[in-house]
């Protein structure tokens, strides 16, 4: 279990990984991040097993916590046990989040009523526990956010954000937490990284969702927790900061979406 701590500023954090995906030591991964001054990484977990297999990371590293939950992807392999692993897991204080859930009609791997119904459960296991909801969303806007108002979710985390101007603007107005990951590096993103300039201040986090979306200067090469610097900085340009005040705002906002990795 974690024994250390760190203060609470001054580091990097980046809010959405996969370490349980990745090639190679986890442990020298956890390093290297270190090394470059990330010092908090959520490991998110995609289905029962792998939110298991998050915490086991989050027990094994210093500074990694965990999250449980079910993808959209795979929201018709939920059932009665899936829901109940995910509801033990979510009992421990290094999982310190609900997700990654949310609707991807882009794939459509599990039909579009299951991915909904499925949403919905996590929505309610984010309020009952008080942990924040990790959000996936892709071609599904519309729905998305229309449940997140039905089910009045409260802290919610905007995972990899893809939305325009328009939606960066709606969830900023009702608190939303937006997360960008290494696509908004990506020569083509503008409209992406338009979003990232309207994005309310405090309510704006980096994170790599690695080992997929290396930015830009890495591209070709598995991402890294590492490599949250190089969306910091992007961040920063688009905001018109240096890169220390972005890395410092995207913290104290990390910090308040996922009260327990303080």
């Amino acid at each position: 279990m974690q024994t250390e701590s760190t203060p609470p500023h001054g580091f990097a954090v980046d809010t959405h990984c996969h370490l349980f995906l990745m090639e190679g030591d986890a442990a020298a991964t956890v390093r290297k991040a270190r090394r470059g001054g990330v010092e908090r990484l959520v490991c998110v977990g995609i289905d029962p097993a792998s939110s298991r297999r998050s915490l086991e990371m989050a027990e094994s590293f210093r500074g990694v916590f965990s999250t449980a939950g079910m993808h959209p992807h795979s929201a018709s392999d939920f059932d009665q046990a899936a829901g109940a692993v995910i509801e033990e897991l979510l009992a421990d204080p290094l999982v310190v989040g609900v997700g990654e859930t949310g609707l991807d009609y882009y794939r459509r791997l599990s039909p579009v009523e299951d991915q909904q119904r499925v949403f919905r459960t996590h929505v309610a296991l984010s309020r009952e526990t008080g942990k924040p909801l990790v959000v996936h969303v892709r071609e599904a806007w519309d729905d998305a956010l229309r449940i997140l108002e039905e089910e009045r979710a409260e802290r919610v985390v905007l995972h990899c954000f893809s939305g325009d101007q328009g939606v960066a603007k709606e969830a900023g107005d009702r608190g939303y937490f937006l997360s960008f990951a290494g696509n908004v590096t990506y020569p083509n993103a503008e409209r992406l990284r338009d979003a990232a300039t309207v994005a309310p201040e405090g309510h704006v986090l980096a994170e790599t969702d690695s080992p997929f979306l290396a930015p830009q200067p890495r591209r070709g090469s598995p991402n890294e927790p590492a490599n949250v610097i190089d969306v910091l900085a992007t961040l920063a340009a688009v905001r018109g900061l240096n890169l220390e005040p972005m890395v410092e705002v995207a913290t104290e906002a990390s910090l308040r979406a996922f009260p327990l990795i303080r």
